[in-house]
């Protein structure tokens, strides 16, 4: 991207994280991540970090945020990057937007409406905000050689019960044998406004496909869709939603066969 007139920026990573990205940004942001292993894990990491603290602050008014302090906070944030010190910065400006309010609300890039009778094609950036997290948790993880995943399927029984508790809700891993994929394990992540399960298969060749849940809270979740597909470069997602359950099932893989993995996994967790 070094002949790229607006190259990517820390800023506008940080902005991608707390939902304040242009619209026009999002989309080579997200090619910036899926090319760059690292950034896109450094990314993983605030989110994890904003997660933290909108669970630390969710009990507590903090009122409003005082001008002169914002101020203050932005100008010292300002003046750390330029001393090479943007660790710190961040940890500030993520206090700052806990204060404001800042983040993202539920479907701020547009929940796809109604139910199709047959898959539905789009970008990944006019995606749910949960697909976008998957997008990002498969570009990071399914590189991973050592520590693809947290738990290893030899304890599968083990990570259904810790990630249905974290998650708040009874998950189910569907097999994938049937199409050439095993198990490998899955993962507890952040997400948007609670925590993501992400379960990972790999086929004889070594292709990996990602499984990412998220569960909603009442009245929350996206509205009720059939298949639908998002695409950003060679990685394709299938995604849908399904009461509380949101699932996107990621794999840099054609079309057909991504749809009938897809197709699987919705018929094991109980699709019609």
């Amino acid at each position: 991207m070094k002949d790229d007139p607006t190259p990517i920026t820390d800023d506008d990573l940080h902005a991608f994280v707390d939902g304040q990205l242009d619209a026009a940004r999002i989309e080579p942001v997200l090619a910036w991540l899926q090319a760059r292993p690292d950034d896109a894990a450094r990314v993983l990491h605030w989110q994890a970090q904003r997660l933290a603290l909108r669970r630390l602050a969710r009990d507590i008014d903090l009122g409003e945020t005082p001008p002169a302090l914002t101020a203050t906070l932005r100008r010292g944030a300002a003046a750390q990057r330029l001393r090479g010190v943007w660790p710190q910065a961040a940890a500030a400006l993520l206090v700052l937007a806990v204060g404001l309010g800042i983040g993202y609300g539920g479907g701020r890039l547009g929940a796809p409406h109604g139910a199709p009778n047959s898959a539905t094609t789009g970008t990944l950036a006019a995606s749910p905000v949960f697909v976008q997290e998957a997008a990002l948790a498969h570009a990071v993880f399914v590189p991973e050689k050592r520590h693809p995943v947290e738990v290893a399927a030899s304890e599968e029984a083990h990570l259904v019960q810790w990630l249905s508790r974290r998650l708040g809700a009874p998950l189910k891993i569907p097999s994938l044998l049937d199409r050439g994929y095993r198990l490998l394990g899955g993962r507890l992540l952040p997400g948007d406004d609670a925590p993501r399960a992400q379960f990972m298969y790999e086929n004889a060749q070594g292709r990996r496909v990602t499984l990412y849940v998220a569960v909603f809270a009442p009245g929350q979740a996206p509205s009720t869709t059939a298949f639908r597909t998002a695409h950003q470069g060679a990685e394709t997602s299938f995604y849908w939603v399904e009461d509380r359950y949101g699932y996107a099932l990621s794999a840099d893989a054609g079309d057909a066969e991504i749809a009938a993995l897809a197709r699987e996994v919705y018929k094991q967790l109980g699709g019609a």
